[in-house]
């Protein structure tokens, strides 16, 4: 099995008439991605890459089944994308939106924890890549040609760092289960926490690997959950050792403001927790190679 979604899910793309929505609207159904239709107000009725449009979400649903949706909807409009979503019923939606405003990303919270958490949307992103498991399905932008399966689970808040471990990894004869991009946003659907919890319940997964950056508490509360929680090992990296304190960098969260938000400072943290560190991106799929070597041997 793969975490969150695999080749049966029936997937909805909001905004898939739009150009950026189409282009990967259609590298997913050239994949595999079990796409069953697109949602663009106005526009019911008509088709898209062989695909029914609808003018609603709760509309797509009810016609298709789709059990998650793919949101491509510009900023001013995506936090009411998703909570329609989650209104509809979808499960999970996957916002690769970048520029959503903290105080609407406020509202989408707020909205989802009125659902009780058996029936509450699971939301990764904004700002993010997206999801694959490799040659089962993906939901987002990422170069697919780059993963191969395998039993190595990816997540991260940098999307290109992400590319880059499933590149390296692929290239040492390991690959991914499963590989999710939760977004830099400083408030997002999923954190590390919760991704983690799922790969520990994947029995396709071995090994984690997780790469953070600097700015917010994530990385050090998830490698506490990991050492009173998980039984798999946890690889991390931990991008920006040379930003200055203070200053914003690059992704929205990425700004150092408290003790601990600092790379260096997160590294010490998931060091003395027992995480096993990688010290530079060209090293990330060595180290996990390094880590599952160990655990072979043991």
């Amino acid at each position: 099995m793969a975490i969150l979604i695999d080749e049966k899910t029936p997937i909805i793309v909001q905004g898939m008439s739009g150009r950026i929505g189409k282009f990967h609207a259609e590298q997913m159904i050239a994949y595999g991605a079990n796409v069953v239709g697109g949602v663009t107000p106005g526009k019911g009725g008509e088709t898209l890459l062989d695909r029914p449009l609808f003018n609603t979400v709760k509309g797509a649903v009810a016609e298709t089944g789709a059990e998650a949706s793919l949101v491509f909807v510009p900023p001013p409009f995506a936090a009411d994308a998703i909570m329609e979503a989650a209104d509809a019923g979808v499960r999970l939606a996957v916002c690769i939106t970048d520029g959503i405003p903290a105080q609407d990303m406020m509202r989408v919270k707020r909205f989802l924890r009125r659902f009780k958490f058996e029936k509450r949307m699971r939301l990764v992103g904004p700002n993010c890549a997206g999801v694959i498991s490799p040659g089962k399905s993906m939901m987002g932008i990422m170069p697919d040609h780059i993963y191969a399966a395998g039993r190595v689970g990816i997540v991260g808040r940098s999307g290109t760092l992400g590319y880059e471990a499933a590149s390296q990894l692929k290239a040492l004869g390991l690959g991914v289960s499963t590989s999710v991009g939760i977004g830099g946003d400083p408030i997002n659907g999923s954190s590390f926490r919760d991704i983690l919890e799922l790969f520990e319940q994947d029995p396709e997964t071995d090994v984690v690997l997780m790469i953070g950056e600097i700015g917010g508490p994530q990385e050090a509360e998830a490698a506490r959950y990991w050492a009173e929680n998980m039984k798999k090992p946890l690889v991390a990296y931990v991008a920006g050792l040379s930003a200055p304190k203070g200053r914003k960098m690059g992704h929205a969260g990425a700004i150092i403001s408290a003790f601990g938000e600092s790379a260096q400072e997160k590294v010490t943290i998931l060091s003395d927790l027992g995480v096993a560190i990688a010290p530079n991106p060209s090293m990330l799929g060595e180290t996990v190679a390094k880590v599952l070597k160990s655990r072979a041997a043991a």
